[in-house]
């Protein structure tokens, strides 16, 4: 009996196990990007060109488990060669000391995403929005899965605090940074 019992065990955990899977990340299919207040009255844009990550995706109950990412600061790209020299500085993001921004899912809730955020030396929790845009087979064979992460933290909270005052009041460069993440997993193999 004992051993139908293990036999048992073992075959449920192979079969939760059969629908699980780890996807790479398709950094060619992806984008990690911003928005924050510029003199008040706009948005600048930007983006990271260069990140990694992985999660895993249970095809059986089309649910995210986890997520681990990291992005080169260094790759921060707003489209101004001036601007994203003084974003890699010293006064901002101090690529030199923390050259690394870090992600880790703890828990998805519905449609949020609660994780550990890491930028500057500083680990906070986040909220985000998270949109589950599902699975497909490419035409090469491979399974695709695509998330969506949104969300919104203060730059002051991880310690970048740099800013200038305007003369007719407001600030240079807001405090709150818009997240649009679109993420593009690949089933490894």
């Amino acid at each position: 009996m004992t051993k139908f019992l293990k036999l048992g065990l073992a075959s449920i955990l192979a079969s939760g196990a059969l629908f699980a899977g780890t996807y790479n990340i398709d950094t060619s299919h992806s984008h990690v990007g911003f928005k924050v207040k510029h003199m008040m009255i706009s948005n600048v844009k930007g983006q990271f060109d260069k990140f990694t990550g992985v999660f895993e995706y249970d095809e059986k109950t089309n649910t995210l488990k986890s997520l681990n990412g990291d992005i080169e600061v260094s790759s921060i790209n707003t489209a101004n060669e001036k601007r994203d020299g003084h974003l890699k500085s010293a006064e901002l993001f101090n690529v030199e000391k923390f050259p690394k921004i870090t992600f880790k899912l703890e828990k998805i809730d519905g449609d949020k995403a609660f994780g550990k955020l890491t930028m500057h030396g500083v680990t906070k929790d986040v909220e985000l929005d998270f949109e589950d845009n599902g699975m497909v087979k490419d035409p090469w064979g491979n399974t695709r899965v695509g998330i969506a992460l949104n969300g919104k933290i203060n730059r002051k909270d991880y310690g970048i605090t740099w800013n200038k005052v305007l003369e007719a009041g407001g600030v240079a460069v807001g405090e709150t940074v818009k997240l649009e993440i679109e993420l593009e997993g690949i089933l490894a193999k």
